[in-house]
């Protein structure tokens, strides 16, 4: 698990292309956030956002991204991990990578995730780490959401 660089954002883009096809199969929507976005906006945020990557050899094998949003929460998402690597704890890791580098160097006091409501395996995760539930929301696509939250204060127990 390592901070993502420039050069990594093409790998990242094309590894949630693959990773969200499940997510937009299960909402009959091929129009979520990372399935439409661009080349450009994932360099954009590879450069501004804090992005970690985990890789098997020279392959990027999953990716989170995170960023400090305008009340102090450090909104976390697009976590993603290649279909035949799911189910191993790469996920997790990409989740406390991304917690400790937003509280400990941008300051976040929250952190903030959407899982969309029929998404058990996500929301199991996220509980398993340490978030609750907290909300509702409706993603930009029309797709229902559940809005978590864990307590950055949290993460040094759970880390």
């Amino acid at each position: 698990i390592s901070a993502a660089a420039e050069q990594d954002a093409e790998q990242i883009f094309r590894l949630q292309y693959l990773c969200f096809q499940s997510e937009a199969a299960l909402y009959g929507n091929y129009r979520i956030d990372p399935l439409v976005q661009t080349l450009d906006s994932v360099r954009e945020e590879v450069a501004r956002d804090c992005v970690f990557v985990a890789r098997l050899g020279d392959e990027i094998v999953g990716s989170v991204h995170g960023r400090i949003t305008e009340d102090g929460a450090a909104a976390i998402g697009k976590l993603c991990v290649h279909p035949r690597l799911q189910g191993h704890g790469i996920g997790a890791r990409l989740l406390k990578a991304a917690e400790s580098a937003l509280a400990g160097e941008r300051g976040a006091r929250t952190f903030r995730l959407h899982a969309g409501h029929r998404s058990e395996s996500n929301l199991r995760l996220y509980s398993k780490v340490g978030y609750q539930r907290v909300g509702t929301s409706r993603g930009a696509d029309g797709v229902p959401m559940i809005v978590l939250e864990k307590n950055a204060e949290t993460y040094a127990t759970t880390a």
